[in-house]
C-alpha cells in the first residue's frame, strides 16, 4: 500500500487590461472556470459564484476533487485574480491558458507556488 504524499502547484494570476463586460457575467464565468477544470483534467465537485450587482465583480470559487480555482473580477478597473491550485494528475497550466485565453488580458503576471510538506 502506498501513501499519499500531499503536494500540489498553486499558479497566482494577476490579469489587467481586460474588457470589463467580460468580467461582470457571474454566469459565463463560472461557466469559463468550470471549463478550465476540465481542461486541465480535473474533477469538479461543486460550484458557488456570487455577482455584487449589474456591471459590478463577481466572486467565486470551483472546488475540485484535485483542489480549487478561484476568481475575484473588478470590471472597473478590468483586473482579475485567479488562484488555480491542484494536485495529482491535473494540469493547472492548461485551466490557466483556458482562462487567459478567454479574458484575452493585456497583461497577465503569475506566481507558481509548488505546495508540499515542509521538510
Amino acid at each position: 500500500m502506498s501513501i499519499h504524499q500531499p503536494s500540489g502547484t498553486h499558479l497566482l494570476a494577476d490579469m489587467s487590461g481586460i474588457e470589463p463586460g467580460l468580467l461582470a457575467d457571474c454566469i459565463k464565468i463560472e461557466q469559463l472556470l468550470r471549463g478550465a477544470a476540465a481542461a486541465a483534467g480535473a474533477q469538479v465537485l461543486h460550484s458557488h459564484f456570487h455577482s455584487f450587482g449589474t456591471g459590478l465583480g463577481v466572486t467565486g470559487v470551483v472546488l475540485l476533487a484535485e483542489s480549487h480555482i478561484s476568481i475575484h473580477t473588478w470590471p472597473e478597473n478590468g483586473f482579475a485574480a485567479a488562484d488555480i491550485f491542484m494536485c495529482g494528475a491535473a494540469q493547472p497550466h492548461l485551466a490557466l491558458e483556458v482562462i487567459e485565453e478567454a479574458l484575452q488580458p493585456e497583461c497577465s503576471e503569475v506566481r507558481t507556488v509548488d505546495r508540499e510538506p515542509p521538510h
